[in-house]
């Protein structure tokens, strides 16, 4: 039984610092120095009304730390889709922490352990000792820990209302019996989120389904014999996945940390650390709350209610969005229309022709591979109304494809949408060529504020005080959507002028929307027999270079766990007296650790082939013929424009970007990319040097200018000039530490840095720079002035005007301050860069069509153009592209692009 004098609040940390971000990217809280408060006004004002209003008698805030779980141990690649944690929020962390220090509230972190481990294990205690337990956390997850002492307690958000969630309503929620099937549901689902894979193609409805008959994921995979069609085949495929995600979403709740009882009771603020961080941070009506009337009642129990209202007295001045009455669909009057046969479609192809925009967004189901089908489609033209129409059958998808095609084809009818490349894929996979100016919200936002988060919800809830809902029918949702597209558009057009970043929109991200999508659409070959030989061979390698680690160490062990390698290492082999140590007590045995031990030590050197070949079989050798479409039998990579803040491309499903090219086995994976049949070739054109060349024509250094203009080596020119030596002296040994400067510089390298990356002492590191500094003086002269100009405006520019903001540049934290001016150097270096291979990629993109040639553009990895070259057209495409290539902008000094033709990616590169 619980007791109503003992109410327990554990904060999930990092959800809420989050949701304080994303709450005010639009209007970020600046203080009179310069500082972006957002994060820590955010949080402490839901801190603080949960101390208020539900007055708990015990509290704790878990963190995450950097450190490794086992989770990452099992599954490499977990979480590894999430982005960059934007600057705001890593300046804001720290200051979190002393506030939650200065309320006298413990922080609960473990290395080894997120913090949903430590909530989960601390809950389960608490309970057992008769506390009432909330987990406080926007995170759907923690359902699985639900009972009737411990509850969900979902935050406000926008203006929603708090929702506390018991076992009734999360069993409601996912549709399942009971709340440990929550796991079974992200089992099956996945969670994009985390990167827990699932089983592609299932989704929540398929999931519960499957549930209700068979318990548990694994007794599905158990009876995947039993199951028919596509969902036979998918079990069957990826049971095992499916068992492995389940693990990854389970939150352990033994944790070896214990439930103390008096650590955690709330026994008020600490005024004395408390007040000097609200006044420099400038929060005076929190302040006042904080030591006014509000907190001098001794904690009490409030009652339980099901919704709880938040936001009820809010510090100055509070983002408007944050306080206004929010919309939803139920408080809308709205007329979205199914649309009941082809017929209706017909007559809506009708109106639609006459409009000079429409929004529309397609429904797919989520088959892996390439291989998804178009199940739905919805359109809107104007305010408060939608159409939707359902696509049952392939023949109905084929008969609704002719009905729509002129009408999405036509040019002069502009596109709105939320991710238009994911649309335009699903219509052309049915013979339907989008054509028109495009506007995608998404990539909207991401040039307003690209490090924040570009969700369509999100974006709703910053611009039209509107709330998608996360339930209900396909119908409602999709027409929903589309709705609410037409009514950003206006929004989003008027910011990215004020923010001059409209013509970066119109002339490049929008087409190379369709750039991208002709590319993902083509695919690329693999051939599996030469991949699966290549498995074997590392194989083999592996294994003998583990029997060698164990004839060494004298023992055998478990080379991929750290704390066993590190005992090994360090304990029983001795190979250095004072070994470093992680935060949780074991021994170091990372990258770095390991490549400064491999020059004296064989084990070391043995140990990292080791991890080399494992990572390269199980990563990409043994992964990629898994990604191949049944479709067409080629691997089409997924292109998202909208995550990198510089502007650069990513790919995922597979990230190409990650190939590896520095060692000789990793470059031979490269062997299995090949043309589409014996009438193609394999084409590689890859700009040289362009940062070099960006950075040369920024700071007008005369030297690296004439050097690029002559076809000089640049390293050697370099080294000529830091070592004061004739360029025919230059020795190998010079040019590799000039080619470190040149690129360590522009990276932000330190002394420190340089002298780590080429094992030279940090006095001659520092001279070297200081060379380089004082031959060239206007590379200098460039950073200095790009910190300055940053210092002034809080953001840089690339040559089109993308705009990386630096909100934290002038901050008074030495190490943040330090991250902010490396960005400040860099940003515009690299956004340029991204800039130039993006208008190639369109001009290449426009050509090849104008020409009708059967040569394909396939692939974009850094600097690089992948083509499929048919075999009569190699000479015309190789001089274009090149031409296309070096043409793309003008710089102070010439581009040049590197070209090759073979007949697989490692002859041509």
């Amino acid at each position: 039984m619980s007791r109503p004098d003992k109410k327990l609040f554990l904060l999930d940390a990092y959800a809420l610092i989050y949701r304080a971000h994303f709450a005010f990217t639009k209007t970020p809280r600046i203080n009179s120095k310069g500082i972006n408060t957002s994060v820590a006004f955010g949080f402490t004002n839901t801190l603080m009304e949960v101390l208020q209003k539900q007055k708990p008698t015990h509290i704790g805030v878990a963190f995450d730390t950097v450190a490794k779980t086992f989770r990452d141990e099992i599954f490499k690649e977990y979480k590894a889709t999430r982005q960059e944690t934007p600057e705001d929020i890593r300046s804001g962390i720290p200051i979190v922490k002393e506030i939650i220090r200065g309320f006298n509230i413990p922080i609960l972190e473990m290395d080894g352990y997120e913090a949903d481990d430590i909530i989960g294990t601390l809950a389960a205690q608490a309970s057992k000792q008769g506390f009432e337990v909330y987990m406080m956390t926007p995170d759907k997850d923690f359902g699985q820990l639900v009972n009737d002492q411990v509850f969900l307690y979902k935050p406000a958000y926008m203006g929603n209302a708090v929702d506390v969630l018991g076992p009734k309503e999360v069993c409601e929620k996912w549709d399942i019996e009971n709340v440990s099937q929550v796991i079974d549901i992200l089992g099956l689902q996945g969670d994009t989120s985390d990167n827990i894979p699932g089983i592609p193609g299932f989704g929540p409805k398929t999931a519960a389904t499957l549930l209700k008959q068979y318990g548990t994921v694994e007794n599905i995979v158990a009876h995947a014999a039993d199951l028919k069609g596509k969902q036979k085949e998918l079990v069957t495929q990826f049971g095992d996945q499916a068992i492995l995600s389940k693990r990854l979403a389970t939150i352990i709740t033994d944790v070896p940390v214990a439930f103390d009882e008096n650590e955690l009771a709330y026994k008020g603020p600490d005024a004395e650390k408390l007040k000097p961080i609200f006044n420099d941070l400038e929060f005076k009506s929190i302040s006042a709350r904080a030591f006014g009337e509000y907190m001098a009642d001794v904690p009490r129990v409030a009652p339980k209610p099901a919704q709880l209202s938040m936001f009820g007295q809010p510090d100055e001045p509070v983002v408007a969005e944050v306080m206004t009455e929010r919309k939803t669909l139920s408080s809308q009057t709205v007329q979205y229309t199914q649309l009941e046969n082809e017929e209706q479609l017909q007559a809506l192809m009708v109106k639609l022709k006459e409009q000079r925009h429409i929004a529309l967004d397609t429904l797919s189901d989520d088959a892996p591979n390439f291989d998804f089908q178009w199940r739905a489609i919805a359109f809107a033209y104007r305010a408060d109304e939608a159409f939707y129409f359902s696509i049952d059958t392939a023949e109905q998808a084929t008969r609704a494809a002719k009905i729509v095609a002129p009408v999405l084809g036509d040019a002069q009818i502009g596109k709105v949408g939320h991710n238009l490349k994911a649309m335009i894929l699903a219509l052309k996979k049915n013979n339907v060529e989008v054509a028109g100016p495009l506007f995608d919200t998404m990539l909207a936002h991401y040039l307003i504020e690209p490090e924040a988060s570009h969700d369509l919800p999100i974006i709703c809830s910053q611009y039209l005080g509107y709330d998608l809902m996360e339930t209900g029918s396909l119908k409602d949702r999709l027409c929903e959507r589309v709705d609410q597209l037409v009514q950003l558009r206006e929004k989003l057009k008027a910011e990215l002028e004020q923010r001059r970043v409209s013509r970066l929109m119109s002339d490049t991200e929008m087409p190379l929307v369709y750039v991208l999508a002709q590319m993902e659409f083509e695919g690329v070959k693999v051939n599996t027999e030469s991949l699966a030989k290549m498995s074997e061979e590392l194989k083999i390698e592996s294994d003998k270079v583990q029997h060698d680690i164990f004839q060494m160490a004298g023992s055998e062990f478990n080379i991929g766990s750290p704390k066993q390698l590190g005992d090994i290492l360090f304990d029983k082999m001795k190979l250095i007296e004072k070994p470093k140590k992680t935060k949780s007590g074991q021994y170091a045995t990372g990258e770095d650790i390991l490549l400064t031990l491999a020059p004296k030590h064989e084990i070391a050197k043995r140990i990292l082939d080791y991890r080399e070949y494992e990572k390269l079989r199980s990563t990409y050798v043994d992964a990629l013929p898994k990604m191949i479409s049944k479709t067409d039998g080629r691997i089409h990579t997924d292109y998202r424009q909208a995550v990198a803040a510089t502007g650069r491309l990513s790919s995922n499903n597979p990230n190409l970007q990650n190939i590896p090219i520095r060692t000789e086995k990793g470059r031979q994976i490269r062997k299995a990319f090949g043309p589409r049949n014996d009438e193609f070739l394999f084409m590689s054109a890859d700009y040289s040097q362009i940062e070099l060349r960006i950075a040369a024509s920024f700071a007008k250094d005369q030297t690296m200018i004439d050097a690029f203009r002559n076809k000089r080596d640049i390293h050697t020119t370099t080294a000529a000039k830091v070592f004061k030596v004739d360029l025919d002296k230059v020795t190998p040994d010079m040019r590799r530490k000039a080619k470190e400067v040149n690129f360590g510089i522009l990276y932000g390298s330190t002394a420190f840095g340089l002298s780590q990356n080429l094992g030279i002492s940090r006095t001659e590191a520092a001279e070297i720079i200081q060379s380089y500094f004082t031959e060239f003086a206007a590379i200098k002269r460039y950073m200095d002035d790009s910190i300055n100009m940053a210092r002034e405006k809080e953001y840089v520019e690339t040559i089109l005007g993308r705009k990386r903001y630096l909100r934290d540049i002038n901050s008074r934290n030495v190490t943040t301050r330090g991250f902010a001016e490396r960005n400040a150097i860099n940003a515009p270096i690299q956004g340029s860069a991204a800039d130039i291979i993006k208008i190639a990629m369109v001009n290449i993109h426009r050509w090849i069509g104008k020409e009708k040639l059967k040569s394909k553009m396939t692939m974009q990895v850094h600097d690089e153009l992948c083509f499929d070259v048919h075999k009569d057209e190699v000479e015309i495409v190789k001089t274009n592209i090149v031409n296309l290539m070096k043409y793309a902008v003008h710089l102070e000094v010439p581009m040049e692009v590197e070209v090759g033709v073979g007949l697989n990616w490692l002859e041509a590169h």
